[in-house]
């Protein structure tokens, strides 16, 4: 049986009852939890070994209205989803099961765009679930141009890590609109460096994208595929831009909506 992983953000127990029940009508194994709503013990974090395991095969956020009204859980689903996403690709089925017809959705974040959303008790969303996890992986995604992950925890903080998504950047760069920079490394793709020799870093600088305003580091390194550049950012951005380093007026750069 493959297996999907169910978080809910509301804690109704009987409606979450009722929905793993249809989709173990449908040959899925359901596992998941309840959201916990706390940025400062970094709970976005619990279910993140879950997902990035290959035993399950699919990620299914189930939303009541309102559900996403709190920008703390927007914020906090998107960090999930943007690790989610560094691990297991862009072709990863993520849905998001709304609770009755009349559930809206606000307009979402970045990282929660991929999510193909449904009614819950629309018997075309269970099977449209059960297709996913059982189709191929596909073997043609366009490469993407960057990569980002996050991760950490109460001890060591929070921590965005960002590279090309194939060739090389000449130096990287991170901004935050909201929250703090207070570190940056440059190191090997995937773990946190013990250690790091910064090429030229430059602290505070001001970038304004549109109407919004940034706070970035940088570092002149090269990244290649197998480096990454590492910041740690104190409380909770926002928007975050990001890429190679330059000091042009116009450069290349990534910006992510997070609540």
């Amino acid at each position: 049986m493959k297996r999907v992983w169910l978080t809910a953000i509301s804690r109704d127990e009987l409606g979450v009852q009722q929905l793993m029940k249809r989709l173990k009508g449908y040959g899925l194994e359901v596992d998941g939890h309840f959201w916990e709503n706390d940025l400062k013990k970094m709970a976005w974090m619990g279910p993140r070994e879950e997902l990035l395991s290959d035993n399950t095969a699919a990620w299914l956020l189930y939303l009541k209205h309102g559900d996403l009204d709190d920008e703390d859980v927007r914020y906090g689903l998107s960090l999930l989803a943007l690790t989610v996403t560094a691990g297991r690709g862009l072709d990863f089925p993520m849905f998001v099961l709304l609770d009755g017809a009349e559930t809206t959705l606000p307009e979402l974040p970045t990282p929660l765009a991929g999510f193909e959303s449904m009614e819950a008790n629309n018997p075309a969303a269970m099977a449209r679930v059960v297709a996913a996890v059982h189709k191929p992986p596909a073997h043609d995604m366009p490469e993407r141009r960057y990569r980002i992950d996050v991760y950490g925890n109460p001890q060591i903080g929070q921590w965005f890590e960002t590279g090309p998504g194939n060739g090389s950047w000449h130096g990287a760069m991170f901004g935050v609109s909201g929250g703090d920079i207070t570190f940056h490394a440059v190191g090997s793709r995937g773990r946190l460096p013990e250690r790091s020799v910064l090429n030229y870093p430059v602290q505070g600088m001001d970038i304004e994208m549109g109407n919004q305003k940034f706070l970035a580091w940088g570092v002149q390194n090269d990244i290649t595929e197998n480096d990454s550049y590492f910041v740690k950012v104190d409380g909770w951005p926002d928007t975050v831009i990001f890429g190679p380093y330059s000091q042009e007026d116009q450069a290349e750069a990534y910006v992510l909506r997070l609540k």
